[in-house]
């Protein structure tokens, strides 16, 4: 009998954490912003910042589709995350299907290996694995965006805002070190936005 569908840690359980795990980066690879945009005749990647995330959708399409691409990209990581967790596959493998999901996004093989910045699938995923660091991070991320009307800032603020928030609440090492390396790679993604806030260029909601 095969190992892989042998009974035990080495049997089942595998297949499971190959699956859910695949199964998280293609949901998170769909590029919901890309689709919507499309099917009003506009190509997202050419307009505004170029981004396909919620911000920019709403620029180009209006709120009511930014607010639409937000919940879509966030659902398209909490789902997965949310199977792991249902599946009871440990704290290692919800995070690296939380991670997977966010990976989909910001390098989707739907776009050349493209995607958008993160965010909003880094929320979606500590919705499931940490419903109340997700809260604190949005809520800062709330009150930034309402106090300087900058997107960019609010997403930045709510991301670092994250981190601590889990080694308060004492969630899984695994969960700490994932949201690390989100916040690396949601930095990075924003490394012109953050150019341009600092000589004053960012465009406000």
């Amino acid at each position: 009998m095969s190992p892989l569908l042998a009974d035990g840690p080495a049997g089942p359980t595998d297949l499971r954490v190959i699956g859910v795990v695949v199964f998280a980066f293609l949901c998170g690879s769909i590029p919901f912003g890309v689709l919507l945009a499309r099917a009003r005749g506009v190509d997202l990647k050419k307009v505004g910042s170029g981004n396909i995330g919620a911000t920019n959708a709403a620029r180009a399409l209006g709120k009511k589709i930014g607010v639409i691409v937000l919940l879509l990209d966030t659902f398209k990581a909490w789902l997965p995350t949310a199977a792991a967790l249902f599946l009871r596959l440990g704290p290692e493998v919800a995070a690296a299907t939380g991670f997977a999901a966010f990976a989909g996004h910001i390098y989707s093989p739907w776009l050349k290996l493209k995607g958008g910045k993160g965010v909003a699938c880094g929320l979606g995923a500590f919705l499931a694995l940490s419903p109340a660091a997700a809260g604190i991070a949005a809520l800062a991320c709330a009150l930034v965006v309402a106090v300087t009307r900058l997107g960019s800032l609010g997403s930045l603020v709510g991301s670092a805002a994250l981190l601590p928030a889990l080694v308060v609440l004492h969630a899984p090492r695994a969960y700490v070190i994932l949201s690390g390396v989100m916040l690396v790679l949601i930095l990075w993604r924003h490394r012109e936005n953050i150019d341009r806030m600092l000589h004053r260029r960012e465009n406000r909601l």
